[in-house]
């Protein structure tokens, strides 16, 4: 684009900017070909439309929508709520290259109620708009299945599908099946069930499917205790059964209190790339619907825009009147006759936080069914947990540990372990004999082992780590930090392992002064840091373990110029010690290694002290 055609395009965009109204609305914002590239809503236009062009945008993406910017729609509607509906509408309708994207990888099963002279209930994943009634979807299928298995122990509807109309049934068009003679059918083909009696349980299933639990209950308690009033026990017994049934399924929905009703919870967890939104809808203290979603974020959209978006989606999907919703936090939106609530204690409290819990369990099961599709997205999820809570400037792709080992500081030893991507790469793993120092000093062995290790990577242009963990307090950090900001001038972040007086890892700590990092026990980023720590204490303790044995085996064998390990070896198997091999032959010595090494062993092996 030349100068002066995006002079052009700043003018004709300022001047429909400039002309915008003051009032709700949604805008549409399209590219070169015409194609709605980004929908938005607003309380006020004119002021939201502005501040695109207003302003230098810190975020690349936003810059790169306001790039592609070359017309402007607009409409007005009534209210702010109008326009959060029109939004919804419109995205789902042109799917915006630059709008969330919401994900819905399945279509989730509902439960149909058959637009019929006789209705029939079963569970579906194609809506069809003839007249019929859907409930759902249900995310969770147990409690679809548990609905269904409900109304079918309550009534006796039919699962048939014959076109019972008033005709063919006079006409005695149909024989029954064996659904009737087993009773899980009344027989309304052959005109044994009336319609009025068999609409009345329809439509006690469909109060069911509301949610509306606590009433039909209440009205077949009512029933069950007039029925034995009049001694008519048999169908009080009836009664009774489908009384237990209900409250069987009431008590294992979660029915906090019978004085919440109508009301919707929502709750979101963001994951950098992606949000998840939980909807909860309560009838009766009941939870009548339950659905997690997913959104693709595209403009780094924040938690109160999305879970504004999420809320519209909802309650149009689910057709929700409520008047109350629940949401974590407080969010800049206007509904007419409706209340937000951001409980902080009780019923509602407690509505939320399970909310809040479904919501984190599908975040959780996304992400592994994600790692098991692509195995570096956990490793990555971990380098950005750990970089996140460390404030590192990348991510520690590279990550070095190191830890001292001897015994009174003889056989002194040090090791280093090597994570690439939150995996241990062994070949870069490395063992040090400690050379400079005297006697049990830890501190001391480790400025050697980190000096020679960095000091050598700098000569030699290595790769140099992430992020260094010492496998101890704030000790070990410091004396690293001496060696490698003050001596070497480099700028690694260093980290430190404590553990606890029972030898398990207790502590992150990080900085100068160190500061503890929160972990949970339970959380992939703790057990990262135990696996690296145990791996450095087991590579350090093993070399130790060799060095030492190593030493205990020595021999005067091992003093002897001109033998080597192998005749060592080959000799203390034949004659099973030094003593035997000094009271042996000179033939037996040569037929086993020959006569000169024979001879060397003669001239030289030290007496028996």
């Amino acid at each position: 684009m030349t100068t002066e055609e995006k002079e052009k395009l700043d003018a004709y965009l300022k001047g429909i900017v400039l002309n915008l109204p003051d009032s709700p609305g949604c805008y549409q914002y399209l590219n070169d070909e015409g194609e709605i590239i980004y929908v938005g809503k607003a309380k006020n236009l004119k002021r939201r439309v502005y501040s695109y062009f207003s302003k230098d945008h810190q975020s690349r993406k936003t810059a790169m929508l306001v790039s592609k910017i070359r017309d402007i729609k607009y409409i007005v509607v009534n209210s702010e709520e109008d326009a959060l509906l029109l939004e919804n509408n419109l995205i789902k309708r042109y799917k915006p290259h630059y709008n969330v994207l919401l994900k819905d990888d399945k279509t989730y099963p509902s439960i149909c109620v058959t637009n019929e002279y006789f209705p029939r209930i079963f569970k579906t994943r194609h809506i069809v708009r003839n007249g019929s009634v859907y409930f759902g979807p249900y995310s969770h299928i147990p409690t679809l299945n548990a609905l269904l298995e409900l109304i079918k122990n309550l009534y006796p509807l039919r699962t048939c599908h014959l076109a019972l109309t008033p005709e063919n049934i006079r006409s005695g068009k149909f024989n029954v099946c064996l659904e009737y003679h087993i009773k899980n059918c009344k027989g309304p083909c052959i005109g044994a069930q009336s319609r009025e009696e068999y609409l009345q349980s329809i439509q006690e299933a469909k109060e069911i499917l509301k949610g509306n639990t606590a009433e039909i209950s209440r009205n077949m308690l009512a029933e069950m205790q007039a029925l034995a009033a009049e001694m008519r026990f048999e169908e009080a017994q009836a009664i009774k059964r489908k009384y237990d049934l209900l409250e069987s399924y009431r008590s294992k929905s979660e029915v906090v209190s019978n004085v919440l009703h109508n009301i919707d919870v929502f709750s979101i967890e963001d994951d950098g790339n992606a949000a998840y939104i939980n909807y909860l809808h309560v009838t009766n203290g009941s939870i009548n619907q339950a659905f997690t979603f997913e959104y693709k974020k595209r403009m780094n959209e924040s938690p109160e825009e999305l879970l504004t978006l999420g809320i519209a989606e909802m309650r149009e999907r689910y057709k929700s009147r409520s008047k109350e919703i629940i949401t974590p936090f407080p969010i800049d939106v206007e509904m007419e006759g409706v209340t937000f609530t951001v409980p902080q204690r009780g019923d509602k409290k407690k509505l939320l936080e399970l909310s809040i819990l479904n919501v984190k369990q599908y975040k959780l099961d996304r992400l592994k069914q994600a790692e098991k599709l692509n195995p570096e997205q956990k490793s990555v999820r971990l380098m950005k947990e750990i970089q996140q809570a460390m404030h590192l400037e990348k991510l520690p792709m590279r990550i070095e540990c190191f830890d001292n080992s001897n015994i009174s500081g003889t056989d002194a030893v040090a090791a280093c372990v090597v994570f690439k991507k939150c995996k241990p790469s062994k070949q870069d793993y490395r063992k040090y004999n400690i050379k400079t120092v005297v006697g049990p000093d830890d501190y001391a062995s480790m400025k050697e082992v980190v000096r020679r290790r960095y000091s050598r990577a700098v000569a030699e242009q290595g790769e140099l780590p992430d992020l260094i963990i010492t496998d101890g307090g704030r000790g070990q950090m410091e004396v690293v930090r001496e060696v490698v900001e003050d001596e070497l001038g480099l700028r690694i972040p260093i980290a430190g392992l404590a553990k606890d007086d029972r030898h398990r890892t207790n502590e992150l700590l990080f900085g100068f002064p160190p500061i503890v990092i929160g972990m949970k026990t339970d959380s992939p980023v703790f057990r990262l840091m135990t696996q690296i720590q145990d791996e450095v204490h087991r590579f350090a303790i093993t070399f130790h373990r060799d060095k030492r044995s190593k030493h205990q085996t020595v021999s005067a064998l091992d003093t002897i110029k001109g033998i080597g390990e192998k005749t060592k070896t080959q000799l203390l198997k034949r004659f099973k010690s030094v003593k035997r091999i000094r009271e042996v032959s000179f033939d037996e010595l040569a037929a086993e290694i020959g006569p000169a090494k024979a001879k060397i062993i003669q001239e030289n092996l030290p007496a028996e002290a």
